[in-house]
């Protein structure tokens, strides 16, 4: 089976397309969505669906590939070359089905979106700050 990721760009976040292209590859890598040996869309496919300058989404696949993540073959595309996925383990998915009931708790709460990102990155940041 082939994984294949759909980038999404938020234009208003004030983040590089480049690097929102370059993060959102790496989260696919750590959870699992993206495996050794996946291909990533190529520059013209990314551009059709996100509007994106095709020389964006390639400065973003050369980043990744100075991190050792992705390698291009040259007439084939570029293909994911090493995973940041842990090992899954019981405590993931608990970890996850308690996010997720956050998560929802949240919605019902009213909080859109943004609300939830806002407040996720402050709670990281307080419990991570020398990231």
């Amino acid at each position: 089976m082939v994984n294949v990721v759909e980038f999404r760009i938020d234009r208003r976040s004030g983040v590089a397309t480049y690097l929102q292209i370059v993060q959102q590859v790496q989260q696919a890598l750590r959870l699992g969505i993206l495996v050794e040996g996946d291909r990533l869309p190529t520059a013209a496919q990314v551009a059709a669906t996100t509007k994106v300058n095709p020389n964006t989404t390639l400065k973003a696949y050369r980043e990744l590939e100075r991190e050792g993540l992705v390698e291009p073959r040259p007439g084939l595309g570029t293909f994911v070359s090493r995973t940041l996925a842990r090992p899954e383990s019981a405590a993931d998915a608990r970890l996850r089905a308690e996010l997720g009931a956050w998560m929802d708790r949240a919605r019902a709460e009213g909080l859109e979106r943004e609300d939830v990102r806002a407040l996720l990155n402050s709670v990281l940041q307080e419990r991570y700050p020398d990231d």
